[in-house]
């Protein structure tokens, strides 16, 4: 029962952590491409990858309560 609680949140988490990736990374962009700021532009675009990569991780590797 409590495994399903833990799923359903793992599952949002993972959808929260795609989300965040993805407007991290546009966010830097914009920074970084329109010069407003392009050092904070460029940390944000790899803080995003970065991000998004952990969060590829964990989908593709789970934890056991997922199984």
């Amino acid at each position: 029962m409590i495994a399903i609680y833990f799923a359903e949140i793992w599952d949002f988490l993972i959808f929260l952590g795609r989300v965040s990736g993805v407007i991290v990374v546009l966010v830097g962009a914009i920074l970084w491409f329109t010069e407003v700021n392009p050092g904070r532009g460029k940390g944000l675009v790899a803080s995003g990858v970065l991000l998004s990569i952990v969060v590829q991780y964990f989908v593709m590797y789970p934890p056991q309560f997922i199984l």
